[in-house]
This record gives structure tokens, C-alpha cells and sequence, in this order.
């Protein structure tokens, strides 16, 4: 297969890597996945920096946060008012000055190792670049509740129109070249579990060069989705989903060599 063009990085860049990490209320989990991260980017051969964006936590995040930067870590925290994950991940994306941005969840279900995969994947031109828990090669050491792989299944069957020849929309491990970053997230609307989806479906339709890698994910507890209670609201962001989407121009077919094909997990 013929690697796409590397794009020039843009002359502003602050750093190569900034990676976001979305928290609300996660002063117990941050550190360590902070520290775990930070340690492998350290003497890596690029330059990186870790940004918390605080989706309105009540809790000591943020503090945490600066008492981590005061030790030393490239880390800064950034404030969301408005609630949501997806709503923290974009502040994070449009105000990045980083080359390449990417973001993970704050209890690190995927380690930090995967990211120098990630990173070879931006370096060989592909903008937009997902990790994937059903990918070939991917592994799974601690599996989900049985109730929450069901609802997996439903939601993968609701939105293949969507995903298209992406296995895994939902993995929160995710990384883009900056320039792609802000025109995507700049536009995106649903804030909610969805809105991995909807970023997905906007980068098909603008025909950006998408990838899959496989990644290690363990399951880690203190989930705050809750399959039935959410469930509604769920439904809801996929119906205004749709109407989004609907409105937009499909090149999906156009660009269909833009997304490399990948194999499903044994």
C-alpha cells in the first residue's frame, strides 16, 4: 500500500504532541495515569506536553493538576463549563498548537506505550488516526461487563452508517494532525457518548486520511455510563446525529482509499 503524503507541520507549533485528557471529578485517578504517561514520554524523540481538560469537576482536579505541573510534568489544565466529554475533548482539539494532538481517558485503559504507535501512523501522513479494540492484533486482558458488551453490539449494529469500515468508534484513544483536529471538532456537536461518532462520520465525509490500529484496553472501573439510565440520551444524540449528518455532503464513496481497511479481532 502507498503511504499518503506527509503534510509540513505548521510553523507555529508549540510541541509535536499534545495529548488531552478529559476529567470530571477524577482528582483519584489523574495522578497515576499522569505519571504513567509523562514517564514514557520522557526522552521520547519528540517534544510533548499533557493538557487536563476540567469538565466542570467539583472535586480537587484541577489542583491536582497543578501540583503535578509544580513537580516538574509538562501538564497544564484548561476549564470546560460546558458538560460533556465530547464538549471537553473539542475545547482541547480547536485551541491545541501542538502539530500532532491526541486524546485518552483519565483512567488510562489503554497504556501509555500504544501512543508510540499512534505516533508512527501521524508521521506516515494519516490524519486521522483511532485506536481500536477490534482491530487484528488487538487484546482485551479484562472485558467489559457482559451487559455493557450487549449494549456494544446494539450500538455498533445502530450506527454502522456511520462508522463505516471503522470497528471501533468508542475506544477513547484517538489522535489527529492538528490541522485536522480543529476543522473537525470546530463542528461538532453532540457532547455526550456519541460523539466519538460523530467525529468519525464528519472526518469520512471530508475525505481525511483514516487509519485503525490495534491497542491493548483493559476495562477499568468507575464508568460513570450507566446502560439504562443513559440509554435515552443516547438515542437522542444519535437521532440529532443523523439529522446532522444527513444535511451534509457524502463523499464517503469518493474517498473510500482515504480509510485503510482493517480486520476484526479474533
Amino acid at each position: 500500500m502507498e503511504r499518503p503524503r506527509t503534510e509540513e507541520p505548521p510553523t507555529a507549533a508549540a510541541c509535536d504532541l499534545e495529548l488531552v485528557i478529559p476529567a470530571y471529578n477524577e482528582e483519584q485517578r489523574l495522578g497515576p495515569t499522569v505519571l504513567a504517561l509523562a514517564a514514557h514520554l520522557r526522552g521520547k524523540p519528540l517534544t510533548a506536553s499533557l493538557r487536563v481538560v476540567d469538565n466542570g469537576s467539583s472535586d480537587r482536579t484541577a489542583e491536582c493538576v497543578d501540583r503535578l505541573a509544580a513537580s516538574g510534568i509538562p501538564i497544564s489544565v484548561t476549564g470546560c463549563s460546558r458538560r460533556g466529554k465530547g464538549a471537553a475533548v473539542s475545547r482541547g482539539m480547536v485551541t491545541t498548537r501542538a502539530r500532532w494532538v491526541g486524546f485518552c481517558d483519565a483512567d488510562l485503559a489503554t497504556p501509555a506505550t500504544a501512543i508510540d504507535d499512534a505516533v508512527e501512523l501521524l508521521r506516515d501522513g494519516w490524519q486521522v488516526v483511532i485506536g481500536s479494540r477490534r482491530c487484528t492484533g488487538a487484546r482485551i486482558p479484562v472485558r467489559q461487563p457482559a451487559l455493557r458488551r450487549l449494549g456494544g453490539v446494539g450500538f455498533r449494529l445502530a450506527t454502522r452508517r456511520f462508522s463505516g469500515p471503522v470497528r471501533d468508534t468508542q475506544c477513547g484513544f484517538k489522535f489527529f494532525e492538528a490541522g485536522a483536529a480543529r476543522r473537525l471538532f470546530a463542528d461538532v456537536t453532540t457532547t455526550g457518548f456519541a460523539f466519538d461518532l460523530e467525529v468519525i462520520a464528519r472526518a469520512r465525509s471530508l475525505g481525511l486520511r483514516l487509519t485503525e490500529f490495534p491497542v491493548v484496553w483493559s476495562d477499568q472501573e468507575g464508568s460513570s455510563f450507566r446502560p439504562f439510565a443513559d440509554g435515552r440520551r443516547v438515542a437522542g444524540e444519535l437521532w440529532r446525529l443523523h439529522r446532522t449528518m444527513h444535511r451534509l455532503p457524502s463523499r464517503v464513496g469518493h474517498h473510500a482509499s482515504s480509510v485503510r481497511a482493517v480486520g476484526e479481532a479474533g
